[in-house]
């Protein structure tokens, strides 16, 4: 169990008022269980992004929810193309080689100049 306290000591730099901060910002979600605050590794991780983008990019408190519903969004959408190959993978080959051509058609050849 990752407690608050260990994310502390863990990720560098964050302070406990500052990520109790995030969370009520829900930047961060980690769950509850027994009125304790309980992280996974990807809320970790997330505090770690925060924090990196914070300290080395400078992005501040007004566009940091931008930047993370776009990471939010990248993420999701490399999930999803993980299945659809996932998907694809577990066709037979027929299928594969039909959604190969379909997915990369041949480029269009330049037209020859008439001499």
């Amino acid at each position: 169990m990752i407690t608050i306290e260990t994310v502390v000591r863990t990720v560098a730099g964050v302070r406990e008022a500052e990520l109790r901060a995030w969370i009520d910002e829900g930047w961060v979600r980690p769950e509850r269980a027994r009125g304790m605050l309980v992280f996974r590794e990807i809320d970790v991780a997330r505090v770690r992004l925060i924090h990196d983008l914070r300290r080395d990019l400078a992005i501040g408190d007004d566009a940091l929810p931008v930047v993370l519903n776009l990471l939010d969004q990248l993420y999701a959408m490399r999930r999803r193309l993980r299945a659809v190959n996932d998907a694809i993978a577990s066709q037979p080959p027929a299928v594969r080689r039909t959604l190969r051509v379909a997915l990369h058609p041949p480029k269009p050849r330049a037209p020859r100049k008439k001499r």
